[in-house]
Formats: C-alpha cells, sequence, structure tokens
C-alpha cells in the first residue's frame, strides 16, 4: 500500500493512501430535500446522499459561496466506501435548492438554522464536517456551539478572520459572473477560469462542475444555477472584516485545516495561528493550490478521508 507523509505545523501524520487516482464520477446513491425557514416563509433545501443510510458514521459536506454540493462527488464516494453516510446539500440559493424571496437574507445566521435542520432531519447525536470556504464557516459556527453534534471538523481554506478586501473581492466575482453560457463548453472554461485556485484538475472533472453549476434550458444555453443576489448581503457599504474567533476559541472537537499554499483568503499567519488557539487544529497545505483545494485527487481525498478515520 503506497504511503505517504504529509507535513502539519505540528507533528508529522501518516496518511495511508487507499484511494488510486479517481477520474470516473458516479450517481449518488440518493437525492432529497427538507424545507428551511426565513422570515420570509419555508423554502426547499436539496441535497444528494451516499453510503449506508443507516451508518452511524455521518458526514456533512458544505460548499462554497456559489458553488453546490455535487463538488463533493469524488470524496464522498470515497467516504461512502469507507463506511461513512455522506450528505452534501446545497445551500439556499445554489444548485437545486430554493432561491430566497428576500436576497438580505443570504446570510449566515441563515444558513446555520438551515443546516441545524438538517442535522434535525438526519436524527444522528454526532456528525462529521468537511466545509469549502463559506461551508467552513459555517462549519466553525455549527462546532463553535455549546453542545455541538460536530465530532470531526475539516475546515478547508479559511479562517475565523477574513478581512473585507477579500470578501468583497468574492462578492464582486459572483456578481460578475455571467448568468447564462452558449453551450457546455464555454461553461466549462468559465468554471476553469474563474476557480483556477482550485488546482490543476483534468478535463472531466473540470466538466463535471460546469454541468453541476449550470443547468440547460430549452433554448439550448446553459443557465447559472446560482443567485446573483447570494452576493447582496456583501455590499462594500456594508462590509467590515469576518472576524468569528470567538467560536473558533470554543470548539472542542478534532480539527483539520486544509489550505492551498497559494491561497490569498486563508493566510499563512491566520492558518498558524488556527493550529495554536481553540482546537488547535492540524495543518495540510496542498501544493499547485489556491482558494480552495479541490478536494477532487487522490491525495486530498486520502488526506480527509484517513484524518476523518482516526481512533
Amino acid at each position: 500500500m503506497l504511503r505517504k507523509t504529509v507535513t502539519t505545523t505540528g507533528p508529522s501524520f501518516e496518511f495511508d493512501l487507499a484511494v488510486d487516482p479517481i477520474e470516473q464520477f458516479r450517481t449518488p446513491d440518493r437525492t432529497g430535500s427538507y424545507l428551511g425557514v426565513s422570515k420570509h416563509g419555508f423554502h426547499r433545501v436539496a441535497y444528494v446522499e451516499w453510503g449506508d443510510p443507516q451508518s452511524e458514521r455521518v458526514a456533512i459536506c458544505l460548499h462554497g459561496l456559489s458553488r453546490q454540493g455535487r463538488d463533493f462527488d469524488l470524496i464522498a464516494a470515497e467516504l461512502a466506501r469507507r463506511g461513512w453516510r455522506v450528505i452534501c446539500p446545497d445551500l439556499v440559493g445554489r444548485g437545486r435548492s430554493d432561491w430566497l424571496r428576500e436576497p438580505t437574507e443570504y446570510t449566515l445566521p441563515q444558513y446555520v438554522s438551515d443546516l441545524a435542520a438538517l442535522v434535525a432531519r438526519l436524527d444522528v447525536p454526532r456528525i462529521d464536517w468537511i466545509g469549502t470556504s463559506l461551508g467552513g464557516i459555517v462549519g466553525m459556527l455549527m462546532a463553535g456551539q455549546r453542545q455541538s453534534p460536530v465530532s470531526r471538523l475539516v475546515v478547508n481554506d479559511i479562517g475565523p478572520f477574513v478581512t473585507w478586501q477579500v470578501l468583497q473581492r468574492l462578492a464582486e466575482a459572483v456578481r460578475a459572473a455571467p448568468l447564462t453560457m452558449p453551450d457546455l463548453a464555454s461553461a466549462t472554461s468559465f468554471v476553469r477560469t474563474s476557480l483556477s485556485g482550485f488546482g490543476p484538475l483534468s478535463d472531466e472533472k473540470w466538466e463535471h462542475m460546469a454541468r453541476h453549476g449550470f443547468v440547460q434550458n430549452n433554448v439550448g444555453a446553459w443557465r447559472k444555477l446560482a443567485d446573483s443576489d447570494i452576493a447582496g448581503p456583501l455590499r462594500s457599504s456594508l462590509l467590515f472584516n469576518l472576524s468569528i474567533w470567538n467560536y473558533w476559541d470554543q470548539i472542542e472537537c478534532p480539527t483539520l485545516v486544509l489550505r492551498g499554499t497559494e491561497s490569498d483568503v486563508l493566510p499563512a499567519a491566520i492558518a498558524t495561528e488556527m493550529t495554536q488557539r481553540g482546537p488547535k487544529a492540524d495543518l495540510v497545505e496542498f501544493r499547485g493550490c489556491g482558494h480552495a483545494p479541490a478536494l477532487m485527487d487522490a491525495d486530498q481525498i486520502a488526506t480527509v478521508a484517513d484524518w476523518l478515520g482516526q481512533d
């Protein structure tokens, strides 16, 4: 069995590379939805699910600002192979979930409320959490609460402190994104360019993200599956630095921080501080990635799966 040492800011961990390089996507085992609620009514939150529905090991994978749950197909399939039940939701305003009637409600409290409803629906005492970017922020907020059900937390390329300049840049990228593309090739090219920080990926993986980030309409064009108004609460006139260190310092579960070595969203200094306070996280950095490692290649998948599987 191939083995690899992943160097962290603390001790080195030996990760077992049980995964061969993955290029083949498969259909999720199940799909579903549930109701969340905001001040202006109920909304449907869609998800896909992998693995044994009776498994005691349950993981939630939550995506970034303008993405959706199908980004996690490869790592979800591998975790399911190892015995996890994995649920990958689309946040409201993204993917197959409803859009909110009032755009100002695309906020962290709303996302936490919706994900708490998902945990209640699953009716399990403990969950593992894998969160990329915004999904990592929601994970920190969930794990930093008293009596949190989060038993292991993986935070992918985000920290408890994000400058307003970074937030504004991410919001502007969402607002500037085209609403439609003439064909799948154009959608794939856009995804490859706009998400270049995900790292070097195969053509198939870029196309997979385009197929699930856009949907073909009745005239053949491909429409973006994200409400441009998700960036509304990040208007420059309302923007401040995001700081949730108070939640980070209350996290008690084992925590793993992932970082792209070229990331400017999670600076090295913040990542190091995350290893020194709160849960004193393990830190793994992936070369050749910015914001955020896609968790689509064998090394990244094995790193997360082996860490989650530690006793």
